[in-house]
């Protein structure tokens, strides 16, 4: 058994020392990722609702790096700088996710490591069998 990096050329690099997902046999850990868009190197928006897709488009591209998909996302967990964001945040996670509902924990934080960062999304996924 071992473990290995999932990295995506599509993804910001990361701001600290950390790797973006690690997979283990099936499972892979996404770090949570915030709403910086790549082709940028910019934060995607100031609102909750383009940065909750964004961070989940960051999961769903390490995701596919490591062969998954957000349809196979097992848990997530969801940091909020501002609760009153929550409803306008889930909505964009509904459409995300579809009919999908992962195990899901949402809390508010003091801050996150970024000016102008509201939302952070990580998540726990595995590799569907090919069989």
């Amino acid at each position: 058994m071992s473990h290995r990096p999932v990295h995506a050329n599509n993804l910001p690099k990361p701001v600290g020392p950390y790797s973006p997902g690690m997979g283990f046999e099936r499972l892979i850990f996404v770090s949570g990722q915030a709403a910086m868009d790549a082709a940028t190197g910019k934060l995607a928006g100031d609102d909750i609702e383009r940065q909750t897709e964004q961070c989940l488009e960051n999961v769903r591209a390490i995701l596919e790096a490591a062969g998954s998909s957000l349809q196979h996302v097992l848990r997530c967990g969801v940091f909020l700088v501002d609760m009153r964001e929550f409803q306008r945040m889930n909505a964009v996670y509904a459409r995300m996710f579809g009919d999908h509902r992962p195990a899901r924990t949402t809390v508010q934080v003091a801050g996150l490591p970024g000016d102008g960062l509201v939302v952070e999304i990580d998540a726990v996924a595995y590799i569907p069998s090919s069989d």
